[in-house]
């Protein structure tokens, strides 16, 4: 019988467990133990937050890489290809890597039914283990507590922002999701949360846990004008420290601010001019992504957003209100039917002109008539299309070389447009 492929190995995941998921640490604990998995790396950050994840952890890799680190990134979702969510110095693991990391993680776990996240992350350790990292950045996929990843003892826990998402296993409170999230914690071990109104709930964990809680707006801060911005914080002995005069970023800056003082909290060398490269050299695909992209011989403007709650899309309307395009904005756009679609549209109903809606490629899309609907029902002009290449197709054929097409409300909305980019290469 020929090895499986990562393909099929995906595919057996994805049917191993009854269901997708299935909060707990017993599982993935117990499995652990006959991999004999200790630490990934000497240097472990966890990093939790209803947004601004993703963009946190790639600011970190890149200032933990730049002092010559060798750091491995554990993310959720992929966009493209599974590869993404396993990332060695900037490289994404082999299809052969993965293909023997989930080898060694069927063969120890028995009868233990585990979760393809808990398949996923085990391997991803093991993975880390081997490559004999300096330092791992590790995004929890879900809550904090009693996420797979929260096997691992952080030197520094983070939190990103508290906002309502996933209420079915979060809760329908932000004191309610910050207790999940505060569950990455861990005893005299520093904590920082880039929430500027953290719940009651975080507060009272970290005391309890006496875990050193570094706070926006108390402990460390940014303050951006037209031109730059400016850093504050404190390093691991709690010596004030500052950078000024940065140059703006793409992605948000109070993500950047959020990694610097967790890099701070590390006690690594204090480079300005390094630290300051590593930000400017940060991307993430997907996140205030901006792509032209040719369409019949003429260029088209996108931005690409994975933005899918409320949260998230304030933080897009800010970012465009801040940056409007010469002519007018479209939209192409899709979103899963747990999430909130009056929160995530309100936001951002008086920034675009027209917008294309289309399902995602998933049971779990909500349906165009239900999202045109919702646009007409707010006075927006809407059409709806058979699925986001044809949303995309449409958009561009309506706009100019001056105009800007946001493709945004779901991963998968992106990874469609991912797609679509390819193809017109």
């Amino acid at each position: 019988m020929s090895p499986r492929s990562l393909a099929d190995w995906l595919g057996y995941l994805e049917q191993l467990h009854p269901t997708a998921i299935d909060m707990g640490l017993d599982r993935s604990r117990a499995v652990a133990t006959r991999l004999g998995l200790g630490r990934p790396a000497p240097r472990v950050v966890t990093v939790t937050g209803t947004n601004g994840k993703g963009s946190t952890c790639a600011f970190l890799a890149e200032l933990l890489g730049e002092q010559g680190l060798r750091v491995g990134v554990y993310s959720s979702p992929h966009l493209l290809r599974y590869n993404e969510r396993v990332l060695i110095e900037g490289r994404e693991a082999s299809d052969a890597a993965l293909c023997e990391a989930f080898a060694a993680v069927e063969a120890a776990r028995g009868e233990i039914s585990l979760t393809y996240f808990e398949m996923g992350t085990l391997a991803a350790f093991w993975l880390f283990e081997r490559a004999a990292l300096d330092a791992v950045v590790l995004e929890v996929g879900l809550g904090g507590r009693l996420d797979a990843v929260n096997l691992i003892d952080a030197d520094v826990a983070v939190v990103t922002s508290i906002g309502l998402d996933h209420a079915d296993w979060l809760g329908d409170t932000r004191e309610s999701v910050a207790f999940e999230k505060a569950g990455i914690f861990r005893a005299g071990k520093p904590a920082v949360c880039g929430d500027l109104e953290p719940p009651q709930p975080l507060l009272d964990h970290a005391r309890a846990l006496g875990a050193p809680l570094l706070l926006r707006g108390r402990d460390f801060d940014l303050a951006v004008s037209e031109h730059d911005w400016h850093w504050h914080g404190r390093a691991a002995d709690g010596t004030p420290l500052r950078l000024h005069h940065l140059p703006l970023l793409d992605l948000p800056m109070e993500n950047a601010a959020l990694a610097l003082q967790v890099y701070a909290s590390l006690d690594l060398p204090w480079q300005p001019e390094r630290l300051l490269a590593a930000l400017q050299r940060t991307r993430v695909t997907g996140r205030l992504d901006r792509r032209v992209a040719q369409w019949r011989g003429e260029p088209r403007h996108l931005l690409l957003d994975v933005g899918h709650n409320p949260h998230a899309a304030e933080y897009l309307a800010r970012r465009l209100a801040a940056r409007p395009p010469k002519g007018k904005r479209l939209a192409v756009f899709g979103l899963l039917a747990d999430k909130d679609l009056a929160g995530v549209l309100e936001p951002l109903l008086g920034l675009v002109q027209d917008w294309a809606v289309a399902p995602l490629p998933t049971p779990r899309s909500r349906m165009p008539g239900e999202l045109l609907a919702a646009l007409h029902g707010r006075g927006a002009q809407a059409n709806a299309y058979a699925d986001i290449a044809a949303a995309l197709d449409a958009q561009c054929a309506r706009a100019t070389a001056d105009d800007e097409i946001l493709v945004f409300g779901s991963f998968y909305s992106v990874a469609d447009a991912l797609s679509w980019l390819a193809d017109q290469d």
